[in-house]
């Protein structure tokens, strides 16, 4: 199995409810893109504080390497990922991806 962890930096000026669109289309990436199997994630709520100005997160579990490398350039997560690209905060430097096996 793969986990794909993604760390996001949404701007301040983008709407509650554009974010709430965009990570609804994250999880629908399940029912569009074989060999995904589970999506969760959100806005971070730790009183912790070493977010580092991330501001939302999202895990997808992937059945297997193979799975997760179909997904990148599957035009569904393209869609997708446009729509990411466009509310963070510093472009590609508003975004960590680390993905790792288990």
């Amino acid at each position: 199995m793969i986990t794909h962890m993604v760390l996001l930096r949404i701007r301040k000026d983008v709407p509650k409810k554009q974010v709430e669109a965009v990570f609804a289309e994250l999880a629908g990436l399940k029912a569009k893109i074989p060999g995904l199997e589970s999506f969760s994630g959100g806005p971070y709520t730790s009183p912790e504080g070493m977010q580092k100005g991330f501001t939302h997160g999202f895990c997808m579990t992937f059945v297997d390497a193979p799975a997760r490398d179909a997904y990148l350039p599957h035009p569904e997560h393209e869609k997708v990922k446009a729509k990411v690209l466009a509310v963070l905060d510093g472009g590609l430097d508003g975004v960590i991806a680390f993905d790792y096996a288990s």
